[in-house]
């Protein structure tokens, strides 16, 4: 789960043909430093969420619920650290867990404790990847 410099994204990026070189290397360069930084940072996350995840396991007892709350978050920054991340599916997916929480508390909390740690897990990682995504821009 190595970072890729940014050399090497800079050399996957398309190359334009045509117009001002000086304008498109410097968009290129935006562009380029925005993934890392986007990738560096799900890459921290993902570091913090894998240590809490361990230590809570390890802890046990009322721990687990700060197992299941951040466990589930793993495989979303995995995908943003692989360059997989893709804002107008998480945007949905948001919007479906939110929708999966606003339906599950209608009439009181119709969810355990593991199923809520779970569902806040996930709305808390793909918000969290969302508004990092769009600091970018």
């Amino acid at each position: 789960m190595k970072l890729k410099r940014f050399n090497e994204v800079l050399s996957e990026l398309p190359h334009q043909m045509s117009g001002d070189s000086n304008t498109q290397n410097s968009a290129t360069e935006d562009s380029t430093e925005n993934i890392i930084k986007f990738e560096e940072f799900s890459e921290h996350r993902l570091e913090g969420a894998t240590t809490i995840t361990k230590n809570a396991e390890e802890k046990g007892g009322d721990a687990l619920l700060t197992y299941h709350h951040f466990k589930v978050k793993l495989p979303y920054y995995e995908q943003a650290v692989d360059g997989k991340f893709d804002k107008k599916r998480a945007k949905l997916h948001f919007e479906d867990l939110v929708d999966e929480l606003v339906y599950a508390t209608n009439d009181g909390i119709n969810l355990g404790q593991i199923e809520f740690q779970e569902l806040l897990g996930k709305i808390e990682v793909v918000g969290e990847l969302l508004i990092k995504s769009k600091d970018l821009l």
